[in-house]
């Protein structure tokens, strides 16, 4: 039995397998681009299986597609966006640059499902009516990175952002060592600590809010360079709102179609954010690491909830492996973003050249910090256990309590006080009683740890 058939397109007639649903400019696709065995994001195909759903709503009422072809797209279109076969886009990452390939991959596939033994809907001509590759791609990555980043990555962070604060709260007695340098320092409260987390959280929040405004300006109804190129001239507004109703975004056609298809400087700006968030995932996370540390050895002021055994020939040990999977993630942005970067850069004329890396790498970012916002959230943060005797102890014993003694009796003599302390292995107060003519009560209030976290100069 065959398992090929034979389809045809404006280079002539290919072998297709049997089970495909796309046709032949799929299957060229597939042959020239063997690259990375890596197919573009479901979430960029469903998005470009919007804009179809779209086109075909505003060509029918704009009395340019009849509306038994007009309701079979959108019927087709609709299947592609819950999900359903997922498996027939099957194109490398690495391919056109424009992304025509999976443009017309997304085309044949609903023309496909959209033909029947009585209606023949064409790829080009009817699924792609008043639409170029050079206008859908560029508004496919608005459309997929704006509704991943409100269904997905804004969510993710505000959860990690809200169990960051419902741990400091809970833990706002505990005071412990600061450290600067990865040297003691003065005391802080752990709520203190965490609350510099919960900032960066906040901060992220607002930086990729501010950047979905952006996300927002498409670029269809550009068509081929920039001009409207058999478009209908309402096309692009009618779009625009088709795909907000579709979306529940508030999208709108780009004040400049031509910024629109040669640059994508909307889509290195989310990418710079989410650089930029990784780089607090970074932080986060090996904070988390080095307070769990040891646990004998190291600080092992917390102890991360054991999740899987450590080691292959250690029995017993226990790894910080969602802080080490988060920083791997984190790492894994950062340079995803230098590709975007580069890529941003190719619009060369009226086209960027690079838009299908661009949609994968700023997809798979998101992607990778919100399952990280969120596994940071639940396994590391709501989770951790405090060792007092390891927070207290080293505290009691931290020379540099005597930084609140400046005031009173100066750097020169508070210096020569801690080293003796740091000498003798002895506490603070011990040497500043020796050392001072202060007393004992008045010593223990002004060498407190939790007043000293408050802030000022002591009283």
């Amino acid at each position: 039995m065959n398992d090929t058939r034979i389809e045809r397109d404006s280079m002539g007639e290919l072998e297709v397998p049997n089970s495909a649903l796309y046709g032949a400019q799929t299957q060229r696709a597939v042959n020239n681009f063997p690259i990375s065995g890596q197919s573009m994001p479901a979430a960029f195909i469903r998005a470009v299986a919007r804009i179809k759903l779209a086109a075909a709503e505003v060509n029918r009422d704009l009395g340019l597609l009849d509306e038994q072809r007009a309701q079979a797209i959108i019927a087709a279109a609709q299947r592609l966006i819950d999900g359903e076969h997922a498996d027939q886009f099957p194109i490398d990452v690495f391919q056109t640059g424009s992304g025509t390939s999976t443009n017309m991959n997304v085309n044949e596939v609903i023309a496909h499902l959209a033909s029947q033994d009585d209606l023949a809907v064409g790829p080009n001509d009817h699924v792609n009516m008043g639409q170029s590759s050079n206008d859908v791609i560029p508004t496919a990555i608005h459309l997929a990175a704006a509704l991943e980043a409100k269904d997905r990555l804004l969510p993710a962070l505000e959860h990690l952002k809200a169990a960051i604060e419902q741990k400091a709260g809970e833990l706002d007695d505990v005071v412990k060592t600061g450290r600067t340098h990865l040297m003691d320092a003065m005391p802080v409260r752990m709520s203190q600590e965490l609350g510099g987390w919960a900032s960066q959280i906040a901060s992220a929040v607002e930086r990729f809010e501010n950047g979905q405004s952006r996300l927002s300006r498409l670029a269809q109804g550009g068509t081929a360079v920039g001009t409207g190129i058999n478009a209908h001239p309402e096309f692009a507004s009618r779009m625009a709102e088709a795909l907000s109703t579709q979306s529940g975004l508030a999208l709108r056609p780009n004040d400049s179609f031509f910024a629109s298809l040669a640059s994508q400087d909307a889509a290195v700006e989310l990418s710079g954010h989410l650089r930029t968030y990784a780089c607090a995932v970074m932080k986060i996370s090996n904070d988390l690491r080095w307070m769990n540390s040891g646990p004998l050895a190291g600080l092992g002021e917390i102890e991360l909830e054991a999740l899987q055994p450590g080691s292959s020939i250690m029995p017993g040990k226990v790894n910080p492996v969602i802080p080490e999977a988060a920083t791997q993630a984190a790492a894994q942005v950062i340079g995803l973003d230098s590709a975007i970067t580069v890529a941003g850069q190719s619009g060369n004329f009226q086209l960027n050249v690079m838009l299908p890396l661009i949609a994968n790498n700023l997809l798979t970012s998101i992607t990778l910090m919100s399952n990280v916002s969120r596994l940071l959230a639940d396994r590391a943060i709501a989770t951790f256990k405090v060792r007092h005797d390891n927070v207290e102890g080293p505290l009691s014993r931290n020379p540099i309590l005597v930084t609140a003694l400046n005031s009173v009796i100066g750097y020169n003599a508070a210096a020569a006080i801690a080293k003796k302390a740091y000498q003798d292995g002895r506490p603070i107060l011990d040497v500043a009683e020796e050392e001072t003519d202060l007393g004992r009560d008045e010593l223990e209030r002004l060498l407190d740890p939790a007043q000293l976290t408050r802030g000022g100069v002591p009283d």
